[in-house]
């Protein structure tokens, strides 16, 4: 009588292999992939100021590539639904290449709508980045969800960090060609992106969402069917049609308020929605005006920097901050995982405070502003890794698809939102002005989560 068990435990056997080899490829897609994002977020603003002749136009590339990633989440998380995870990933990683593509015509040809453009798709792979984690997760164990999702957050560390320390390369590289020095990075740009989608296109097999599918339907897991190694769905009994149909119904129209009910029905899946958005907004809205206040410090400390060097020390600090970003997310997960979601949350919101806080103190200094961009972005990955765990297992599984996709739709809009109006702070009321509203922002969601908090343990005590 024991051959159930013995196949019960095949079965997981084979589901752990498959997710082992899930996160693998994500991983290494990511590391490559990410030199493209790197690069536009480090020199995107100065393109835009340089080919504009309008310092308040600096946030334009930031908020295009965030735009583009909020307009393109859904479609994504639609194609994912209807298609899985692979083709829709590799699909964003294609438009990605057409962008950075044109963000090495934009320097040769002058031209700041190229710039926008180029940004614009280069957000779409911002987008997949984002979607990667959640395909991370769509096999992974519940006690392991938060460890899962931080290793492929962490994976992009070395491609987004060592994207902004191309620059110098990059602009030797474009010399040597005959093309401006600003075109040079996003060569390297076109070639990480062409590699992470081949890197999809050969890994991602079978596809994890697909996989989940066939096992909540009660199927065998789609590793034991010959075709699931190809990419097809293996087949789901009929009892699966019914909510992937009801799915792929939100997901075609009024698909946002859709998700958007979801997530309000559940006070935890809201406390996840709010901090993933306000993370971004704080993070997007300082980070990209960074160069620019840099650029401007260069400037004033008469040192008469070549515009190389310069570009050099954007990057370097650029890449602290990817580096906070990313580098420490797994230690992220794991506590996430065993200190609880919404603890976590308030952590990452103090950190947040205390960056800018940071920025507020030493805003006329390189040094200072290098430090304050790294705790940044650890405070950014916290915020990021908690609340997007929490939102997943907050909703119903019918759900959870559509309600990712809205998740990184809202942080794209809230990106855009961020980099739009923070060159107008820029301008206005300087670096420390820019950094205490979103001291503002960070601490809205504090006093948000705590709130939830308490509330979330008082229901469990009465229940």
């Amino acid at each position: 009588m024991s051959f159930p068990v013995d196949a019960a435990l095949d079965a997981q056997a084979r589901l752990g292999r498959i997710q082992r080899r899930t996160v693998l490829t994500l991983a290494l897609a990511q590391l490559f992939s990410g030199v493209g994002n790197g690069a536009a977020l480090a020199i995107g603003s100065l393109l835009a100021v340089e080919l504009s002749g309008n310092e308040e136009l600096a946030g334009t590339s930031t908020m295009a590539l965030s735009l583009a990633g909020a307009l393109v989440a859904l479609p994504l998380a639609g194609l994912a639904a209807r298609c899985g995870r692979r083709r829709a990933l590799i699909s964003g990683l294609l438009l990605a290449l057409l962008g950075a593509a044109l963000m090495v015509l934009a320097p040769i040809l002058r031209s700041y709508l190229l710039v926008l453009a180029g940004s614009a798709l280069l957000g779409v792979g911002a987008a997949v980045n984002l979607q990667a984690r959640f395909a991370a997760v769509d096999l992974a164990r519940p006690e392991h969800r938060g460890r899962d999702l931080s290793f492929v957050v962490w994976s992009i560390t070395i491609g987004a960090v060592a994207g902004p320390n191309l620059i110098k390369p990059g602009a030797e590289l474009a010399l040597a060609l005959s093309l401006p020095e600003t075109s040079g990075p996003f060569l390297f740009s076109m070639a990480g992106l062409a590699i992470g989608a081949t890197l999809l296109f050969l890994g991602l097999r079978p596809d994890p969402l697909l996989v989940a599918r066939s096992v909540a339907a009660g199927s065998a897991p789609a590793a034991a069917s010959p075709t699931a190694h190809r990419g097809t769905p293996a087949p789901a009994p009929a009892s699966a049609a019914a909510p992937d149909s009801a799915l792929h119904r939100k997901l075609r129209g009024g698909s946002l308020g859709a998700g958007l009910a979801a997530v309000r029905r559940s006070p935890m899946a809201q406390l996840g929605l709010v901090t993933v958005v306000g993370a971004h907004l704080v993070m997007v809205a300082v980070m990209s005006m960074t160069p620019v206040h840099l650029q401007e410090l260069d400037h004033a400390s008469g040192l008469h920097h070549s515009e190389a060097d310069t570009l050099a020390l954007i990057g370097f600090t650029i890449s602290l901050h990817i580096a906070g970003m990313y580098a420490l997310s797994p230690a992220i997960g794991l506590l996430t995982d065993r200190l609880g979601r919404p603890r976590m949350i308030m952590i990452a919101q103090l950190v947040l405070l205390a960056a800018v806080g940071l920025a507020g103190i030493g805003h006329g200094d390189q040094l200072w502003v290098g430090v304050e961009l790294a705790v940044l972005g650890v405070g950014w990955s916290a915020a990021t890794i908690a609340g997007s765990t929490l939102l997943t297992e907050s909703v119903s599984d019918e759900d959870r698809v559509l309600v990712q996709g809205v998740s990184d739709t809202c942080m794209g809009a809230a990106g855009a939102l961020g980099a739009a109006l923070s060159g107008v702070a820029l301008a206005f009321f300087g670096f420390a002005g820019l950094n205490l509203a979103a001291a503002l922002a960070a601490a809205v969601v504090l006093v948000f989560a705590v709130v939830e908090a308490a509330r979330n343990r008082g229901s469990q005590h009465r229940g």
